[in-house]
């Protein structure tokens, strides 16, 4: 049987109806479900404007104490009409000399009135396309790791499980396979620190673009867990989007990993897990690679000379002043917030002033690197990003043969 679906309007005009037909008010308000407060405002309401009074009203305040009159948003315009080139502080101070005998209206209240006649020309934010970076060849050991999830699959408990799977492109070794119950951060923190802790730090780690790899609408594709491997001293790379052919090592791992694994699919996390674990110790000291002529991973892998350590926060001698970015992502200077990205939320950034009124936001870090981030001004409240991604030639360094 289908809903049955009524309308507001429809059931006033009802309500009425009846009251018109001689029915009493409280059956009725009984009836409809309201109270007797409200069926005599409904009835009240139709016979003062007839069916028109029935309709739904508007719920907007009848007067705005705030709103700016009239005629100071007329002389607004009328001034930027007459100089085009001129900004909402230009204005706000050509107000002041005009009409002194109010309250000038703020900057931002300015720009919201040519805003919304279509006076403000808007800048287009020049947004990240992944494209990749170069990739090295590992020659040693924790040269390079690779990293990526596998293919999530559905456990027989009807739970999703999503493996992380990280290697040494060197050796073939399997660091870590854990399986996660989505593809978020926190969790991926988790085990990339586990790791970082048992085998030491690489020199460089390679993913796609995917998350939490990889923030497409961040600067420069950055996510909070590459930028705390950037902390860590360890470089970024990753493959052209659509080309698993780059990660091909990592890849053929997984399609063993699906055959010996997860092929049926374990009841629960914890069942699974114990076979990822099985499988790491098969995997790594008793299973044969052809790629390193027949011999054991374990053979050829050493655990990292550098420990996992807690990076310090980092000093700008050379900057104006260092800020914490804000847990929304912006940088607070007085009152002033100026949007950069909430990767960088508990982070501390340099800015320094490079032309009159120009600031550029950089995170120099002399203990690993030392780039900048982009620019902002007076007027703009986000930070633009550099023309050239800093990271390519500074954190993605070819490793020569």
């Amino acid at each position: 049987m289908p809903w049955k679906e009524c309308n507001r309007m429809d059931e006033r005009l009802l309500f009425v109806a009846r009251l018109l037909d001689g029915e009493k008010m409280a059956l009725t308000c009984r009836e409809f479900g309201i109270s007797r407060k409200t069926g005599y405002k409904i009835f009240a309401r139709y016979k003062e404007f007839g069916v028109r009074g029935l309709e739904d009203r508007s719920k907007s305040s009848y007067r705005h104490p705030n709103k700016l009159p009239f005629q100071v948003e007329k002389a607004i315009l009328r001034i930027k009409q007459e100089h085009m080139s001129w900004g909402a502080p230009k204005i706000r101070d050509k107000l002041i000399k005009e009409i002194s005998i109010i309250k000038p209206p703020a900057v931002s209240t300015i720009h919201m009135v040519l805003d919304r006649h279509g006076l403000v020309k808007r800048r287009k934010r020049r947004r990240y396309i992944a494209k990749g970076t170069e990739l090295s060849e590992a020659l040693m050991p924790n040269a390079l790791w690779c990293a990526d999830f596998k293919g999530e699959f559905k456990l027989g408990n009807r739970k999703y499980c999503y493996p992380l799977t990280i290697t040494d492109q060197r050796s073939r070794y399997l660091l870590a396979c854990e399986g996660l119950e989505s593809t978020k951060e926190a969790f991926a923190f988790e085990v990339f620190e586990n790791t970082f802790k048992e085998f030491g730090l690489p020199v460089a780690i390679r993913t796609d673009n995917g998350i939490p790899f990889s923030s497409p609408h961040a600067l420069f594709g950055l996510s909070r867990l590459s930028l705390w491997w950037l902390r860590l001293g360890i470089s970024i790379e990753r493959i052209k989007p659509g080309c698993p052919q780059q990660n091909g090592r990592h890849e053929r791992m997984h399609l063993t990993l699906k055959k010996e694994a997860t092929k049926p699919a374990s009841y629960n996390f914890l069942q699974q897990q114990e076979r990822f674990d099985e499988f790491i110790e098969v995997y790594n000291n008793e299973r044969p690679h052809q790629g390193i002529g027949g011999k054991y991973p374990g053979e050829l892998y050493t655990p990292s000379a550098r420990e996992f350590f807690h990076p310090e926060v980092p000093e700008y001698p050379f900057h104006d002043r260092t800020i914490l970015v804000t847990r929304c992502g912006r940088i607070c200077i007085g009152r002033r917030k100026i949007n950069l990205s909430t990767v960088f939320a508990g982070q501390y950034v340099g800015v320094r002033e490079v032309a009159d009124e120009v600031w550029l936001a950089g995170r120099p870090d002399p203990s690993f690197m030392d780039y900048d981030l982009g620019f902002f001004d007076r007027e703009l409240n986000k930070v633009e990003p550099v023309g050239k991604n800093p990271f390519a030639p500074k954190v993605l360094p070819m490793l020569s043969e």
